[in-house]
């Protein structure tokens, strides 16, 4: 079992690659624009729509999204990362059934799953948004991520006595996974607007006011996931080490990431801030998401175990 784990693992890890460039190669087809216009088939919108507030509403057109921009490389783009996030997710349940937990007990585990829910992310939002030509961005943070999973041990050991909770490991570190995989997408919006700014100034890009819909849509989802993580963390530090909280570096480092994601919600409702500082704190944001998956590499601290993240 463990070797048909590894086997999905590196066959999830190629058609990771593949899509990176089958996004690539959509993103540079639409720039260059070698597109073909479709037939305006019209994307449903998601239930949600229409009772979102604030900046991004305003000046929002109004009826069901489209996609009216295809290339060739389109359709293997979207089919490669399914086909990805299918593989690592089988590949995941196999060594969850072997351990007896959630598979993010140690670095290499939980950087496979922070790939894994940044593509499932993204997909979940790419089928409500005409975001496909930013896709490169999310999956290539999830590729670069594979990478290093491929450079860490991969054997299955005991955990350290302070994690051994099964039902709280599973729980709070996948919740960390989930928002993580769902804070990447709005990363990659972000970006999307920097570059785009309020004149849409490409047209192969998603317009400015989708994609500051598609960050706020994603760090609705992922803000209170990552805000129960906290309080899950807090119970589970109170039960392992006797305190609920103590400024270890990974517990501040994941504080400063919810602030940094509380400011950006209040900041884009703000006149002034809206639009280009709203998503300029999007990438500040998932800088800190980083340092706080990283954090126990460079500080140490109690949640400094050996190949733990």
């Amino acid at each position: 079992m463990a070797s048909g784990s590894l086997i999905l693992y590196a066959a999830g890890g190629i058609l990771l690659a593949l899509a990176f460039v089958a996004h690539v190669a959509h993103a540079v087809l639409l720039a260059s624009g070698r597109a073909a216009i479709s037939l305006l088939v019209a994307r449903p919108r998601p239930a949600y729509a229409g009772v979102v507030t604030g900046s991004f509403v305003e000046g929002r057109t109004a009826g069901p999204r489209t996609d009216g921009l295809r290339t060739a490389a389109g359709p293997f783009a979207f089919g490669l990362t399914l086909a990805a996030v299918l593989a690592l997710g089988l590949s995941m349940l196999l060594r969850a059934a072997i351990v007896g937990r959630g598979p993010w007990g140690n670095l290499f585990e939980f950087t496979v799953a922070f790939a894994f829910t940044i593509c499932a992310g993204y997909l979940f939002l790419e089928r409500r948004y005409p975001i496909r030509s930013i896709g490169f961005l999310a999956v290539g943070v999830a590729l670069g991520l594979f990478l290093y999973s491929a450079t860490l041990p991969k054997q299955i050991e005991p955990l350290v006595p302070a994690l051994q909770n099964a039902p709280l490991l599973t729980i709070h570190v996948g919740m960390a996974t989930i928002a993580y995989g769902i804070f990447a997408t709005s990363f990659a919006a972000g970006v999307g607007y920097l570059v785009q700014g309020t004149n849409d100034r490409f047209a192969w890009l998603p317009s400015h006011r989708v994609l500051d819909e598609v960050a706020y849509r994603a760090v609705i989802i992922g803000f209170p996931i990552f805000a129960t993580m906290i309080i899950l963390g807090s119970w589970w530090a109170s039960i392992a080490w006797s305190r609920y909280w103590g400024w270890d570096p990974k517990e501040t480092s994941a504080l400063v990431t919810w602030l940094t994601y509380a400011v950006y919600l209040h900041a884009r409702n703000r006149r002034s801030w809206a639009g280009r500082p709203a998503a300029l704190l999007l990438v500040v944001g998932f800088a800190m998401v980083i340092v706080t998956y990283s954090g126990s590499l460079w500080f140490s601290g109690l949640h400094a175990y050996s190949g733990l993240n």
